[in-house]
């Protein structure tokens, strides 16, 4: 915990003076250009990983960046989507998974959260991906395999989900919102976007628009 608190200090210090006049402008109000929904992992930093800076992006952060679809749960992540569709006229959705996923992990492994109740139920929102999987993709040879075609499908998977949300089927049906799948590699730093004319995922190059 000290070293957060010294960061704390570093911060108002030094380092909020990079950010100064951003945040004097942001006191008037956020603007984002897009809705950044990602896992929960510690490992993932959505501003570091797209250069952004405060203001820019409106986050949802879940465990697996699952998104329950709508008659599921009218919780923080309904109430996030429907914030970002309909108040900030949010453009752009990116639901972006990442290697080496736990939650994954654990869609493919459930034994392994036999004691985390809450995990497992979350889960089940992802769980049709794994057919998908079977289907595509069997026989597989190793896991580590396995694991990244599950974390593509699942981002696939959770397009689906979020398409039951009301605002955000309305304002595609507008023509007002894409959705974009992404799946960034750590070890790396590479990110690979969904392609629907090719349906794979491809590495988002420094030349791609």
């Amino acid at each position: 915990m000290q070293n957060l608190i010294n960061g704390l200090h570093e911060f108002q210090t030094n380092g909020f003076s990079k950010y100064k006049e951003l945040f004097e402008t942001l006191a008037g109000g956020q603007s984002p250009s897009a809705l950044f929904i990602t896992c929960s992992d510690s490992r993932v930093n959505p501003n570091l990983l797209t250069g952004s800076d405060p203001g820019d992006l409106f986050v949802l952060r879940t465990a697996g960046n699952i998104i329950p679809p709508y008659d599921n749960s009218l919780g923080g992540e309904a109430a996030t989507i429907e914030y970002a569709v309909q108040v900030l006229k949010i453009r752009d959705i990116i639901i972006c998974g990442h290697s080496q996923c736990g939650a994954m992990g654990g869609l493919l492994a459930p034994d392994s959260i036999t004691a985390l109740p809450a995990v497992k139920a979350y889960l089940e929102h992802a769980q049709s991906c794994l057919p998908v999987v079977e289907k595509k993709y069997n026989p597989i040879a190793d896991k580590d395999t396995r694991l990244a075609r599950t974390i593509e499908e699942n981002v696939l998977l959770q397009f689906e989900n979020i398409a039951t949300h009301p605002s955000v089927a309305a304002a595609i049906g507008r023509g007002e919102l894409k959705l974009h799948g992404w799946v960034y590699q750590f070890e790396t730093g590479q990110v690979s976007a969904y392609n629907p004319n090719d349906d794979a995922f491809q590495l988002i190059r420094s030349d791609s628009e």
